[in-house]
């Protein structure tokens, strides 16, 4: 940045280390439920995949509105852990809900689009902060961000247990709970040191039509539509290949792991290999497992090879975008900038997967899922290889 304020200096001390990385551990956790328990759930209701690909892509769908929204407030009061606060506390209470809606259709639709209207505003805020706290040791952010990976495995795995012994209806209380302690984790993190002042920020329309911000969302959107057949359907696309529900709940816990590893040392490969090249390695690594996934899900080798790649198709791309939108989206942009990333990704791409997915699968079989998905992955390389100059 030039003509204007240092970015503010940060000192991570132990105690806001735990303090961060607690936010992740919990926010992840209910992914960890969420994603390889909440279809089940669903199935376990009487929904058929269409009606269980379109519940699932609600969440997703309010996250092309939820986090621009939220962000635009928190930019413009500066006050981000305080819009966090309120956005976690409302999905608590939106989420108790389930309880009333019971098995019908819409009254699931209506929680699911409250709960996470609010729940959605959460991480984009949060990564600006984590961001912030950071300063100018923003390559320390995988270190604590592995701990939502933590989260995700110790719930993925756990549950997966749990579930065979106590039932599926077992869910919604867990989740419950788990969204009670990230809004009590919450109030726990003090807001971020100041960003600096407003003339350090060029117009976000400028910024916008960056041709290479283009390619980078449009990449985005791509790895994540891609994504949408895994996040949605994985668990019972296993299923129907005989395992068990703690074998994917362990499957699920693998793909994590190898992210963390990945989250690890990725503060040494960023700045020997720089952003671009590991993009592209993510994103053919990424059309390779939905591939191996769809096609060779019952060579148990070969779907633990498939899962272990969560950490490139996962892991890598969301560090290196994460780095990608701190650099395109300076100062007081950067609460917009990680709302455009949710939105435009895990919002949009993830909600036109998911709902793509739910069709193929009654129309195509499970396997015309993945072969979507590898072929929106093998896009999504070509958008980064032109649009990310060297």
């Amino acid at each position: 940045m030039s003509g204007g304020a240092k970015p503010p200096e940060s000192v991570l001390t132990f105690n806001l280390y735990l303090r961060l990385s607690g936010f992740y551990l919990f926010y992840f956790a209910i992914l960890g439920v969420l994603l390889p328990y909440w279809g089940l759930y669903l199935r376990a209701l009487g929904f058929e995949p269409a009606r269980i690909g379109e519940l699932m892509a609600i969440p997703q769908a309010t996250k092309l509105f939820a986090p621009s929204l939220w962000g635009w407030l928190a930019d413009r009061s500066g006050q981000r852990m305080r819009v966090v606060r309120w956005a976690c506390l409302a999905s608590v209470l939106c989420f108790g809900g389930v309880y009333a809606a019971g098995g019908s259709y819409w009254g699931l639709a209506l929680v699911m689009l409250l709960f996470s209207f609010f729940w959605n505003a959460a991480l984009p805020q949060f990564e600006a902060v984590t961001l912030n706290h950071l300063g100018e040791h923003v390559h320390r952010y995988s270190r604590v961000r592995l701990w939502g990976s933590v989260g995700f495995i110790g719930a993925a795995v756990g549950v997966g247990f749990l579930v065979e012994d106590w039932g599926i209806g077992i869910v919604p209380a867990l989740l419950w709970g788990l969204f009670a302690a990230v809004w009590l984790n919450s109030l726990l993190v003090a807001e971020s040191p100041p960003t600096p002042t407003i003339h350090d920020s060029p117009p976000l329309g400028r910024v916008l039509r960056q041709p290479v911000v283009i390619a980078f969302f449009a990449a985005c959107f791509l790895n994540q539509a891609a994504h949408g057949p895994y996040y949605g359907f994985f668990s019972l696309y296993l299923e129907t290949q005989g395992y068990s529900r703690e074998g994917i709940g362990l499957l699920w816990g693998l793909g994590v792991m190898a992210e963390v590893g990945l989250f690890v040392f990725f503060h040494h490969l960023l700045p020997r290999f720089g952003p671009r090249r590991l993009m592209l390695a993510a994103l053919a690594l990424a059309a390779l497992r939905w591939l191996l996934i769809g096609h060779f899900a019952r060579e148990l080798p070969i779907l633990l090879l498939a899962q272990t790649l969560h950490a490139f198709s996962f892991g890598m791309f969301h560090a290196v975008s994460i780095h990608l939108i701190h650099q395109f989206f300076p100062g007081t942009l950067q609460g917009r900038g990680q709302a455009l990333y949710s939105s435009l990704s895990f919002g949009a791409g993830n909600a036109v997967g998911s709902l793509a997915a739910g069709y193929l699968w009654a129309g195509l079989g499970p396997t015309a899922m993945f072969d979507l998905a590898a072929a929106l992955g093998a896009l999504a390389w070509l958008m980064a290889w032109r649009g990310l100059r060297p």
